[in-house]
């Protein structure tokens, strides 16, 4: 496309207010002082202006970019150099160059505009301003510096908003139409989303028809990897027809997104864009390839449960294929359970977190995109999953703040989930009792260790109360023989001798407390409860 015609056709790009834009010579020209003077108005105010550059040099387009406002003191027309012929190829090659404007600065080579270059700039259409030499060059480029830094700052923010408006079409209950529409009202384009069938799945705003634009979808549908293919009609708003592939993870076509526009993209509007194409595939992948993997794991797992240990090593990884598709992982990496609670309902009365929520539907998708996997249970304690992260303590602040307790599973492979889920289960209702998160690593693998310093300390209570509730001098002596008794699994002699007692003094006393607890000590149950008790009085009676 020509510079003339990137000028005639410019202005759609700014038609609308609210629409990405950049610096244009309009802009910058309204904020030069006021001493310099449009000799030939080019007709480009809506123009993109990138740069302002001054040059001495008799031809300075090799060195120049399309859109600059170029500035010259005259030298490049002192003497011979300033004929009409001259002058002529040189206001020519900026207009080829894309020069947006030239500055003519007077003194010290000219006190006016030579009529040359006024009658060659007027014939080549290309916008001509006066600067006196009151103005400096410097002047000007840092009045176009702080334009552009402020337009930076604006085209940011426009920026920001907009991809919060395209993150509220994906949420929409029609995702696809919504993000056309959405991008449509930023950047000047139409919009078309083609399916991998090469049917249309969604339109905003008028172009090119689907059938014209066939030869345009074969190549985007056929071709691999991340790409733009371009074309060009003569209708309204379709000088320039561009496509985007959307791919899959392993870049099978899902489909494209064809745009037009009538003028090149200015960078920002080229950022909104690639943000909707991401999008887009995130939506695609999400219909199509997205829930392939989970439900080909299901359905085998459900058929064939015995495959899980007696199916061949093919049979086995590929079923770590799927899995690692399922939690956005690699075959070989590490997954872990995680089971979470409510925290206000069931902690502490050891009740289940039962089903009271605003929406499963809801909450489902929260886990998957917390913990990163499709693999996620709503069950009557709350959920479960499986993940390939580690639930750092980042993740599990997180989660906590949302009012939930998580029992974190210890790093597991596929054939050992089924351990590792009861592992994790093992601990959740001492986290039900607590209040307390827990992670498997982190745990004594004990009974005590299990159940955990609140409910040890309650079993103190409620199983020795009797014997906590006498003297200081009776109670600790009550809870002294009894402790060696136990330990020394009901050997009289040797319980004796490690107390420094008669071994009647200790059947005595044994007697005791049995009466005290109105319990049958040679039961192997009570003493193993007793024992478990005895191991948190400290704790009972610290807490005291």
């Amino acid at each position: 496309m020509s510079p003339d015609t990137e000028r005639r056709t410019a202005p759609a790009a700014g038609a609308a207010a609210e629409r990405l834009s950049a610096v244009t010579l309009e802009q910058f020209l309204a904020k030069l002082p006021s001493e310099l003077t449009v000799l030939h108005d080019g007709g480009n105010g809506e123009g993109l202006l990138r740069w302002v550059e001054p040059s001495e040099l008799e031809d300075p387009t090799p060195y120049l970019l399309d859109g600059e406002f170029l500035l010259t003191a005259g030298l490049p027309f002192v003497g011979d150099a300033g004929d009409a012929a001259r002058v002529d190829a040189y206001v020519r090659r900026l207009v080829k160059a894309g020069v947006g404007a030239l500055g003519f600065g007077l003194e010290p080579y000219f006190s006016a505009v030579p009529d040359t270059v006024v009658e060659a700039c007027v014939r080549h259409n290309l916008t001509l301003v006066r600067v006196p030499s009151t103005v400096p060059f410097a002047a000007i480029g840092l009045e176009f510096s702080q334009l552009l830094e402020s337009d930076n700052a604006k085209v940011f923010r426009q920026l920001a908003d907009t991809n919060r408006q395209l993150m509220r079409a994906v949420l929409s209950a029609r995702p696809e139409h919504e993000l056309l529409a959405a991008l449509v009202q930023r950047v000047p384009v139409w919009a078309m989303l083609v399916g991998a069938d090469g049917r249309v799945r969604a339109r905003a705003g008028s172009g090119v028809e689907a059938a014209a634009l066939q030869p345009l979808l074969d190549r985007l549908l056929s071709g691999s990897g991340p790409r733009v293919e371009m074309d060009s009609f003569e209708a309204p708003g379709s000088a320039l027809v561009f496509g985007h592939p959307l791919r899959s993870t392993r870049d099978a076509n899902l489909g494209a997104l064809v745009l037009g526009t009538d003028a090149p993209l200015t960078p920002a509007q080229n950022s909104v864009v690639s943000s909707a194409v991401g999008l887009l595939e995130l939506l695609v992948r999400q219909r199509t390839s997205g829930s392939l993997a989970p439900s080909q794991l299901a359905t085998s797992l459900l058929l064939h449960p015995e495959s899980m240990t007696s199916g061949g090593a093919r049979h086995i990884n590929g079923l770590r294929d799927l899995l690692a598709q399922s939690t956005s992982s690699t075959r070989s990496g590490p997954l872990r359970v995680v089971q979470g609670i409510k925290a206000e309902q069931g902690i502490g009365a050891g009740q289940p977190a039962g089903r009271a929520r605003e929406s499963p539907v809801r909450e489902l998708l929260q886990w998957r995109r917390l913990f990163d996997t499709k693999l996620v249970e709503l069950t009557d304690y709350g959920f479960a999953a499986i993940t390939r992260l580690k639930v750092d303590d980042a993740l599990l602040a997180e989660v906590e703040k949302l009012g939930w307790r998580l029992v974190i599973g210890d790093s597991s492979e596929l054939t050992d989930l089924n351990s590792a889920y009861q592992r994790v289960t093992a601990l959740r209702q001492r986290v039900q009792a607590t209040g307390r998160s827990a992670r498997v690593g982190e745990v004594t693998w004990t009974v005590a260790g299990l159940l955990g310093q609140e409910a040890g300390t309650m079993l103190a209570g409620r199983l020795l109360e009797p014997l906590l509730s006498q003297d200081g001098e009776r109670r600790t002596a009550f809870l002294s023989v009894l402790r060696a008794w136990l330990g020394e699994n009901g050997n009289w002699d040797a319980t004796a001798k490690a107390l420094g007692l008669h071994r009647n003094s200790v059947r005595r006393q044994i007697n005791a407390v049995a009466e005290l607890l109105d319990t049958d000590l040679n039961q192997a149950q009570v003493r193993a409860e007793l024992w478990i008790a005895l191991q948190y009085v400290d704790d009972l009676q610290a807490g005291t």
